[in-house]
């Protein structure tokens, strides 16, 4: 072969195989198959009311041509969202390739029946495989149509709350409910299996009803099942209106003097007087540490720790009133006002303080404004409080029985003298002590409403 020959023939050969690289690039390009991506969220695992889906795909090659979302229940399909995109310009180039879109699966509107339920969302893209269909992507996810609250009634009939004081209702829910307790305005109390009433659906509720309450709250019971469907169901009962004390009290340099250096802890600004330090410390310190015993309220058991009447500290005074409201003076000028949450009693100094019933501790140490305190919890959201106990004799964690001994009286936190400040919580919102002092009032609003289970 001449040369002339052979660099033509060796031209057409580069020729020949750049054509037919290109064919095959271009062929690859046609027939790719790297499938779209596909995300679908949420995946929830129940569906009772009107969900909305997000779709959130992408196909960097050939671009995406369509996409589809099924719902399917006992054979029967009904497209609940759909979109096509047009192929534009050389290879899509110009197409869609990337898209998000938000749709919404409502069981009512596609009267869906109780029970399994799939919904399968496909995207396809522009390549030429599968006999010109494209490229698949699948997410199929199967949920639970359930839109049926649970079933919720009162067993207890009567119910008379006084204004800081505790409510208790027993109520009876169907099987499905996962939560359940009672609403007092925005104010929720949860409920717990009644104890002698394990698996038959029956509950018992305490409540408060807070010092501020004004007017007529709104009470009522509620229930949530697993699905998310709540119900809510009213129950009879009154409220008793209160009236509370006033008390003034009149703050010395003596006091402060006497009291703030306990408070070594608390951050004052370096040319805070002593006045604006007691201030720092009856307001802002007074206020976390009301924040610290409202979490405690997540630290209950779920069954009722305690029995009978409960006990007040031996051969004590009253000095101080649950719902007192006191006026704060300093040199004959007011200067602040608070509500005071417990009752103070005095007795001899360094008195043994019983336990008021049977609980377990959740909290003993220092506390703020409420020196050395000890806290139990007596189950289903109901916990006392001890505190300006000169020393604590228990550790957190500890079981207590009725009249076992916890401390001794102190003066601790921002305290004038040697005393008991003895406090009640429900769910950690305070109420009148004296009410769980009097045998009468346990036996009226608890034991008889208990006894309806049986």
């Amino acid at each position: 072969m001449g040369k002339g020959k052979k660099i033509g023939f060796m031209l057409a050969f580069s020729v020949l195989v750049l054509v037919v690289a290109g064919l095959g690039w271009f062929l690859w390009g046609i027939f790719e198959g790297v499938k779209p991506t596909l995300d679908l969220k949420p995946l929830p695992e129940f569906l009772s009311a009107n969900q909305k889906f997000t779709i959130t795909t992408s196909d960097a090659n050939r671009g995406l041509r369509r996409i589809q979302a099924i719902v399917t229940q006992e054979g029967r399909e009904v497209t609940v969202a759909e979109e096509t995109f047009p192929f534009i310009g050389f290879s899509n180039k110009e197409g869609q390739h990337r898209f998000e879109m938000e749709y919404t699966v409502d069981p009512e509107a596609l009267s869906l029946a109780q029970g399994l339920v799939e919904l399968q969302v496909s995207v396809w893209d522009y390549s030429r495989r599968n006999g010109g269909d494209g490229n698949r992507s699948i997410v199929q996810h199967k949920m639970v149509v359930d839109t049926i609250p649970p079933a919720l009634r009162a067993i207890s009939a009567s119910h008379y709350i006084n204004v800081g004081g505790t409510g208790m209702v027993v109520y009876e829910t169907s099987s499905d409910a996962v939560e359940t307790g009672v609403y007092v305005d925005d104010l929720f109390f949860p409920g717990y299996p009644a104890n002698d009433a394990k698996g038959s659906g029956a509950h018992a509720c305490y409540f408060a009803l807070p010092l501020d309450t004004q007017g007529k709250p709104a009470i009522h019971l509620w229930a949530r099942d697993q699905a998310g469907n709540s119900a809510r169901a009213g129950f009879y009962y009154q409220v008793r209106n209160k009236r509370f004390r006033s008390d003034s009290i009149n703050v010395s340099d003596g006091f402060l003097n006497k009291i703030l250096p306990y408070f070594t802890s608390v951050k004052f600004e370096p040319q805070a007087t002593l006045l604006e330090r007691f201030l720092k410390i009856n307001r802002d310190l007074r206020r976390e540490n009301a924040d610290t015993f409202y979490a405690m309220r997540t630290e209950t058991a779920p069954r009722q720790l305690w029995e009978g009447t409960w006990l007040r500290l031996k051969n004590a005074a009253n000095m101080a009133r649950f719902g007192d409201r006191r006026s704060y003076f300093y040199n004959g000028q007011k200067i602040d006002e608070q509500t005071h949450m417990g009752i103070d009693l005095a007795s001899l100094a360094n008195s043994p303080v019983e336990a008021a019933n049977n609980g377990r501790v959740i909290f003993s140490g220092p506390l703020g404004i409420y020196g050395t305190t000890v806290v139990l919890d007596h189950g289903q959201g109901l916990a006392s409080i001890y505190s300006h106990l000169s020393v604590s004799h228990v550790q957190k964690g500890q079981e207590i029985a009725k009249g076992a001994i916890l401390g001794l009286t102190g003066q601790t936190g921002l305290a004038g003298g040697d005393h008991l400040h003895f406090g009640v919580m429900v769910n950690g919102i305070p109420v009148n002590p004296i009410e769980w002092w009097d045998s009468h009032w346990i036996q009226d609003n608890v034991t008889r409403k208990l006894a309806l289970l049986n």
